[in-house]
């Protein structure tokens, strides 16, 4: 049919079918009936506007899906042509688009013949979100790049699970060499291990912090007129028979660090497993305490790995644990046996204590956890004064992890704010990430500090500081001396100089029924005496 028979042949049917997102024709552009014989296609339809020419001399014009229309003829071209401006995300090589357009050739909004797929309600396929994230349609979707690290709170507490995972498999193999040794999973004889773990000597000889393995005794061990012996890790009574051990024999691992005279194998003359300062914190005396420290590692030390990450983190763990046994070392009774991470969480407490002082003002209720904070704190200094327990380690570890905080831990928030600098997360040390950084002084509100930052423009790390930064960080840095000097002051007390504190015990102990003086190794001149003696002070410290 042609146009002018369709035009002469009477009102067109009104199709409703159009596709989606496409108005019909307005009625003032569809030509009246008309019985005349004149054909309007050499002229404009009356009403209806003449669109400007967009292809050369035919005059095509494109609607939204790529389609074309003449406006002077419709038996002048009705091929396909590729459309100007296609809709976003169409490709032009699309089937739907060149298959569809090349069967359905328009004139005006009049369909010549319908040939429109059934489906045809759902084309064009609906545009994806995000044309950057998936691309053209009929392409491939980009990979997605990751995000840049904003914030370690969602990182994963790698270290937390690391280190609880060590520890709880080194007690299972604890429990497993005491039942080897005594028969026994737990200490049942000569008394009952109050932590339900393994016997104290078993401890020691699997690397507790014990002083006569690390260096003579004055009046001890370094008695070389006497024949000294020691309890076994067997032993499991106080007769005779279970005390008839070397030294070398109840500290283990060989003996390699132990005198000859004392049934090592060192040539050296005095003990030196200096070790036991590291060891210990994967030891446990038993499933209350390792169920305890699991809980509180598990809970507390996860969320505060994630605030600061895990190189922080570690950092402070293992620098506070280590001190604290450092500091039992050179106060503690010498006969005292320790094992646990108990001053490493005791730091990780310091710096939950040092995070809520500098961030105060950004705190709901910081009042309410300073609070349940010191509660813990007491509660754990309590405890540590029982007979059996270090509490040298819990006031170590603290101390270290307070000072510590202060070199690792970002500045104050108000401080912060003073300097320009923002209230940004905490950014790992590596990899780098400098979001946002201000070369001109570090005023950008999304600033962030690394190690590589500095190695790779030690000058422009420190260009443009404002003093209140330069003091802040003269204070880290004056923490993180302070911390290495007390560290190697007391180390070197321990070797060598060996200064007494006679008020420190009380730190430890209660003056209650001689608890004070318990743990002190002494030797008398009848052999039966001393054995029996160092047995009963060592069984008392569990």
């Amino acid at each position: 049919m042609s146009a002018a028979e369709y035009y002469n042949s009477g009102p067109a049917p009104i199709n409703t079918n159009f596709p989606p997102n496409q108005n019909p024709p307005h009625p003032s552009s569809s030509p009246a009936p008309s019985h005349s014989t004149v054909s309007p296609i050499n002229k404009p339809l009356p009403n209806q506007p003449t669109f400007p020419p967009t292809h050369g001399g035919i005059g095509y014009t494109d609607d939204f899906y790529g389609r074309h229309h003449s406006t002077q003829s419709i038996d002048v071209d009705t091929s396909y042509h590729p459309p100007a401006h296609s809709p976003p995300g169409l490709s032009h090589n699309n089937s739907y688009s060149s298959n569809y357009d090349k069967q359905q050739p328009y004139n005006d909004g009049i369909p010549l013949h319908d040939t429109r797929p059934q489906n045809y309600q759902n084309y064009p396929p609906p545009m994806p979100a995000s044309a950057a994230e998936m691309g053209m349609m009929g392409g491939k979707k980009p990979k997605r790049k990751q995000a840049p690290f904003m914030n370690n709170t969602h990182k994963r507490p790698w270290f937390c699970w690391i280190i609880s995972t060590i520890q709880v498999s080194v007690f299972i193999a604890e429990i497993a060499r005491n039942a080897i040794l005594t028969g026994s999973p737990i200490m049942i004889k000569p008394q009952v291990n109050p932590m339900i773990g393994p016997s104290t000597n078993v401890l020691i000889n699997m690397g507790a912090r014990f002083v006569p393995c690390m260096k003579l005794i004055e009046g001890v061990t370094d008695r070389a007129d006497i024949a000294l012996n020691f309890p076994c890790p067997t032993a499991t009574t106080y007769d005779v028979a279970d005390n008839n051990c070397t030294l070398s024999q109840w500290c283990g691992f060989g003996g390699d660090e132990i005198p000859k005279d004392l049934g090592g194998k060192s040539s050296s003359k005095e003990p030196d497993q200096w070790w036991r300062f590291i060891v210990p914190m994967f030891l446990h005396a038993g499933i209350i305490h390792i169920g305890f420290n699991m809980l509180f590692q598990l809970r507390i030390g996860v969320d505060m790995e994630r605030e600061i990450g895990p190189i922080r983190f570690a950092l402070c763990y293992f620098a506070s644990g280590i001190f604290g046994f450092v500091l039992g070392g050179n106060f503690a009774p010498n006969g005292v046996p320790s094992t646990g991470c108990s001053g490493s969480l005791f730091g990780i407490i310091a710096l939950m204590l040092l995070d809520l002082l500098w961030n105060w003002t950004n705190r709901q209720s910081p009042m309410k956890e300073l609070l349940f904070l010191l509660l813990d704190i007491c509660l754990g200094f309590a405890i540590g004064l029982l007979p059996g327990l270090d509490n040298f380690s819990h006031i170590g570890g603290f101390l270290m992890g307070f000072i510590l905080g202060i070199a690792l831990l970002h500045s104050p928030v108000n401080l912060r704010r003073k300097i320009g600098a923002g209230d940004p997360p905490y950014t790992p040390m590596t990899p780098a990430y400098m979001h946002g950084a201000n070369t001109e002084g570090g005023s950008s509100a999304t600033q962030g500090h690394s190690a590589s930052v500095f190695i790779k423009s030690p000058t422009g790390f420190f260009k443009g500081r404002k003093p209140l930064w330069w003091a802040f960080w003269i204070a880290r840095a004056a923490a993180l001396t302070a911390a290495l000097i007390v560290m190697i002051v007391l180390i070197n007390n321990f070797y060598k100089y060996e200064k007494k504190c006679t008020w420190c015990k009380y730190l430890s102990c209660l003056p209650v029924s001689n608890w004070c003086d318990v743990g002190n190794l002494t030797v008398t001149t009848t052999e039966t005496t001393s054995r029996k003696m160092m047995a009963r002070n060592l069984a008392a410290f569990m």
